[in-house]
């Protein structure tokens, strides 16, 4: 190639092979290098690319002389990487190659097919009991009034289930629509702690559980949502009273951290304790996953929907802050949240 093209190909970001018409490499630019390996200029196609189905589009298109597509996957002993390959006739005969990184699409695009299907099996659930229970009252269990009471305590249970299930994902849903906007509003933490305790108090004491707030005499404020913090320490404390019950207590505390290294600023750290069964630390990097669940059938029996620690980690996220979660099997779990001071 002329100096011009070969310039103007190292200023295209994608990575860029051109080849002849025999499939031999004429130039690659640098992000194909990257890509590829050093030294590719004068081999043929076959032994700098190596996928099946990106040489049979390169023969295509020289072969028909129009364009053709296909898929390029580069993958290491952590990511997968995949590439939209276009193949594009040129006058000389030959093919030039283009790598549309479409990783980030595609990961995006199977979240939303995941999350839809998740959603489905969620509602399909309680649906399938409900039409059950109703079909058994029209037909088999008509005059029976111990079998009606029984089953309409089961419908309650999970049209209850399905309602929380919806307002989950409504929740879920307002704090991703506001998580680049940056609260503004001056909060008090331990005004919100109180708030949550208050609330879940009939829960606890229901649950056998005692709750308390650990912190000093003085004030904390910080800049933030008052009703999303009351969400996320709710959500927080509530799971520490159904999965963590079992330790007897679920304990609030606030502390002020200096300097957060992470944060790189001032910050509160309140860390919601519980001191029940934990789980694997296998289970942590996964858990704000919507709908992931250590214990699936746990979970559902008591009413969980898999999105509380999701809706918990948008609205951490909202406020520049982080989350850290710990747990030891047999010791209990500490969720960590640090926020921002100013």
């Amino acid at each position: 190639m002329t100096a011009e093209p070969h310039a103007i190909l190292s200023a295209v970001p994608m990575p860029i092979v051109v080849t002849d018409a025999h499939e031999r490499v004429l130039a690659v630019n640098p992000p194909a290098t990257g890509l590829l390996g050093k030294n590719q200029v004068g081999r043929h196609v076959v032994t700098v690319i190596r996928q099946p189905p990106v040489l049979h589009a390169i023969s295509q298109c020289i072969a028909h002389g129009v364009p053709t597509e296909a898929r390029y996957v580069q993958k290491d002993h952590v990511h997968e990487t995949l590439y939209r390959v276009i193949c594009s006739p040129v006058e000389t005969g030959g093919v030039l190659v283009s790598f549309q990184d479409v990783t980030s699409q595609e990961t995006a695009g199977q979240m939303r097919r995941d999350f839809v299907a998740n959603v489905s099996h969620e509602l399909r659930t309680p649906l399938t009991a409900i039409q059950g229970f109703i079909e058994t009252l029209q037909g088999p269990a008509r005059g029976d009034q111990a079998a009606a009471d029984r089953f309409l305590a089961t419908m309650a249970r999970e049209s209850e289930r399905m309602i929380r299930l919806v307002s989950d994902l409504l929740s879920l849903s307002q704090v991703e629509g506001e998580e680049r906007i940056r609260p503004t509003e001056r909060v008090e933490l331990r005004a919100v702690l109180t708030s949550v305790l208050r609330s879940l108090a009939p829960v606890a004491e229901a649950a056998g559980v005692e709750m308390k707030i650990e912190a000093g005499s003085e004030e904390l404020w910080l800049r933030g949502d008052p009703d999303q913090l009351v969400q996320v320490f709710t959500n927080l404390a509530e799971n520490g009273i159904k999965y963590g019950g079992d330790g007897g207590r679920v304990v609030l505390s606030i502390a002020e951290v200096a300097r957060d290294p992470i944060l790189g600023s001032p910050a509160a750290r309140i860390d919601v304790r519980d001191f029940g069964q934990g789980f694997d630390e296998m289970h942590t990097h996964r858990l704000t996953e919507r709908f992931y669940r250590v214990d699936s059938h746990r979970s559902r029996a008591i009413g969980g929907t898999g999105l509380g620690l999701a809706i918990v980690k948008h609205i951490v996220n909202r406020h520049k802050g982080r989350l850290r979660i710990e747990s030891e099997i047999g010791k209990g779990s500490c969720f960590s949240v640090l926020l921002p001071m100013g």
